[in-house]
């Protein structure tokens, strides 16, 4: 269940000195749309269950995993009976690990992983989440130190198989990807790091070796998404930090994330999130006052 929801912001009440939040949910309830800033996994194991985003709607049987990346907007129906591991581990200390936050970045929004898409590891990462949840509870020492562990193994299977949807279309063949990784993971490093300036696709392409044209059809063979939507992405997720910093205006941020305009950075934040940054920045706040009282 969501314990605490402020218009779209939910916060993640983990256990007691930890940085982890599992439900092994038998609950019919339905969630409305939110987002939060953890990373979420979720696994029916009984009975399957509906999940709704911004721009589609998936169904996840029975073993199906959903991997709902930090920040996005969702929703979940659920059945009348079932059963489903929902799982929220505080990635941010996780994140300082290139590969991390560049495998985060490509599943971004999410990423579903089913048996027929990624035979390979996908029985292995349904038996991981399973250890997960019967660690969580089993609450003994060194649990927590468990549990991050087992995640990590499930980011290094998804990781080394992840593949698009687009992948089908792909120019080149899986040799050649594993030859490209390098390449495009600096890529979207560069871009992390420098998405709050004026990045234009002919130079990016050009830091890559390719043609723009090229650059253009690998990138989002690679990544799941376009150049300049990856770029907004990572604008929006940065906004989102500097909004929570006491001082910071709306005006302030937008001008610190790249966005020429007061409107634009507005529509592109509400696009993506649901909410206006000022709706987003009292959500947090008011968040955070009743912390305080409690």
């Amino acid at each position: 269940m969501i314990e605490t929801l402020d218009g779209l912001f939910e916060t993640v009440n983990c256990k007691q000195s930890t940085t982890l939040k599992l439900y092994d949910n038998v609950e019919y309830e339905d969630y409305p749309m939110h987002w939060h800033p953890a990373i979420e996994i979720v696994m029916p194991v009984d009975n399957g269950y509906k999940m709704r985003f911004s721009n589609s709607e998936v169904f996840l049987r029975e073993g199906d995993i959903c991997v709902v990346c930090p920040g996005c907007v969702h929703s979940i129906e659920a059945p009348e009976t079932g059963r489903r591991i929902i799982f929220q581990p505080n990635t941010t200390y996780l994140r300082f690990m290139r590969d991390v936050e560049v495998l985060i970045s490509f599943m971004s929004p999410y990423a579903i992983i089913t048996p027929e898409e990624y035979p390979t590891i996908h029985s292995d990462l349904k038996k991981k989440l399973i250890e997960i949840r019967d660690e969580y509870l089993s609450g003994y020492p060194f649990s927590e130190v468990s549990i991050y562990s087992k995640l990590l193994e499930m980011f290094i299977l998804i990781g080394k198989n992840y593949s698009v949807k687009e992948s089908e279309a792909s120019d080149y063949t899986m040799a050649t990807r594993e030859e490209y990784a390098n390449t495009f993971m600096e890529i979207c490093d560069y871009i992390n790091l420098h998405c709050a300036e004026d990045l234009k696709l002919d130079d990016i392409a050009n830091m890559s070796g390719f043609s723009k044209f090229y650059f253009e059809r690998l990138f989002k063979q690679f990544t799941g998404t376009s150049f300049y939507k990856y770029v907004n992405q990572k604008r929006i997720a940065k906004a989102q930090e500097l909004l929570i910093e006491p001082g910071n205006s709306v005006t302030d941020v937008a001008l610190n994330c790249g966005f020429m305009s007061i409107s634009s950075f507005i529509r592109m934040f509400k696009l993506q999130k649901g909410c206006t940054p000022t709706e987003f920045k009292s959500m947090y706040w008011s968040c955070e006052q009743k912390e305080v009282v409690r």
